[in-house]
């Protein structure tokens, strides 16, 4: 009876609270840490087996349990509205080439990378200049939010700002 009511009690407690108030009970499993990175040129390369990479550290202690989501500034409206799409992004070239905008992590690292089939060809336009933005998430969140959303993660873990790097 005693598991039945503590059920219950948590059940009520947790529905009735909004995503604002869980995170403040529970900052540690809704914390989300984020950072901006500008001017992100992908050069061919000796430091890594694959070329076109840029490695950043994230200068802050991620779980073994986190999740980097990682998402590329696409496009600048004419009125300053920034288009962000999460990684991996692919673009497919009228040639029929394609490139590849793609990212992995370590606890210590996120790399970016290109990938595609001809990216020694590829107009500045694709490699030089890149913006990213990079949200550390919890896993236990994962499938609480629409990930592919920049806005809604942002609102979600109550993001205001990026540190730019």
């Amino acid at each position: 009876m005693k598991r039945i009511l503590i059920l219950f009690l948590t059940t009520v407690l947790f529905t009735n609270c909004t995503n604002e108030e869980i995170v403040q009970e529970n900052n540690y499993f809704f914390e989300a840490s984020a950072f901006e990175i500008e001017n992100v040129d992908f050069n061919p390369s000796t430091n890594f087996d694959n070329d076109y990479r840029v490695r950043e550290f994230y200068g802050f202690q991620v779980l073994p349990t986190d999740v980097p989501l990682v998402y590329i500034l696409w496009e600048t409206l004419s009125n300053g509205t920034e288009i962000w799409r999460p990684l991996p992004q692919t673009v497919i070239f009228n040639d029929g080439n394609d490139l590849v905008y793609n990212y992995d992590f370590t606890q210590s690292y996120v790399d970016f990378f290109l990938e595609g089939s001809d990216l020694d060809n590829l107009d500045s336009i694709w490699t030089q200049n890149q913006v990213f933005r990079v949200v550390v998430v919890p896993s236990v969140n994962v499938g609480r939010v629409d990930l592919s959303d920049l806005n809604a993660v942002m609102n979600f873990y109550g993001i205001t700002e990026f540190k730019k790097r």
